[in-house]
């Protein structure tokens, strides 16, 4: 099993930003009967360790002596770097059934999108599945080699999926398929809709560009002015 170590964590709060300049990500440990806990984590051993088991992979939370089987259950990001800023574990018992989403892998090659230029159209890229922890997939492999027509299609029932692993989708849902090339028609038609709906903004922007005509008043509207009523503030993570 996936191993990662971790320490009590103390600074809490918009304190944590100094944690993450010395390269540690704030965390929390919580589940059923698992007093919430902050944690601290070396960003390194982290990214090496979610790269390998992503988010449903059962992983061995080691806190001194002490050791928890975990999934990660949620990461934050920074939306302009990208990296870790926080990090949810979720303690589960090794007995019980538990839900998570795994991300479904697309390999081989279609037929019909090598020799006729079809467009393959991935309506799913990951499922939600139930199973005991030491049964859930790291990730599920759909073949699409068997895309031979476009009137061919693999739905959520022809998943290979091992004895122990429920998929909670509907077995005709479909999960990829292929569709035809634009034909030069289309193509053609399409070019042509842009071009109107430019010619129609361009319009509209002379129109407002227009002069307003002498001794005509514009009309004037208050300031108005509203507030959200009743709503409770969204609770936030730890910045």
């Amino acid at each position: 099993m996936i191993e990662i170590n971790a320490k009590i964590r103390e600074t809490l709060g918009k304190k944590v930003k100094t944690l993450r300049k010395e390269g540690i990500i704030p965390a929390v440990l919580y589940g059923i009967k698992v007093k919430s806990t902050p944690l601290e984590i070396d960003y390194n051993e982290f990214e090496k360790v979610y790269k390998e088991a992503g988010e449903s992979t059962i992983v061995k939370l080691k806190t001194g002596k002490e050791g928890k089987n975990v999934l990660i259950y949620d990461v934050s990001r920074d939306p302009v770097t990208d990296k870790f800023t926080h990090i949810d574990f979720y303690a589960v018992r090794m007995d019980k059934l538990i839900t998570t989403e795994v991300s479904l892998v697309f390999e081989g090659e279609s037929p019909v999108v090598e020799t006729e230029d079809g467009v393959l159209i991935k309506n799913i890229t990951e499922v939600e599945v139930e199973a005991l922890p030491t049964d859930l997939p790291r990730e599920i492999k759909v073949d699409i080699s068997t895309l031979k027509t476009f009137d061919d299609l693999i739905h959520i029932k022809d998943l290979k999926v091992s004895e122990g692993v429920k998929i909670l989708a509907e077995s005709e849902e479909v999960v990829v398929s292929v569709i035809p090339p634009r034909s030069e028609e289309e193509l053609a038609a399409l070019e042509e809709e842009v071009e109107e709906k430019v010619e129609e903004v361009e319009k509209v922007e002379e129109e407002k560009e227009a002069p307003t005509p002498e001794g005509v008043g514009v009309p004037h509207s208050p300031d108005v002015t509203s507030r959200d009523v009743g709503k409770e503030p969204a609770e936030e993570k730890e910045k």
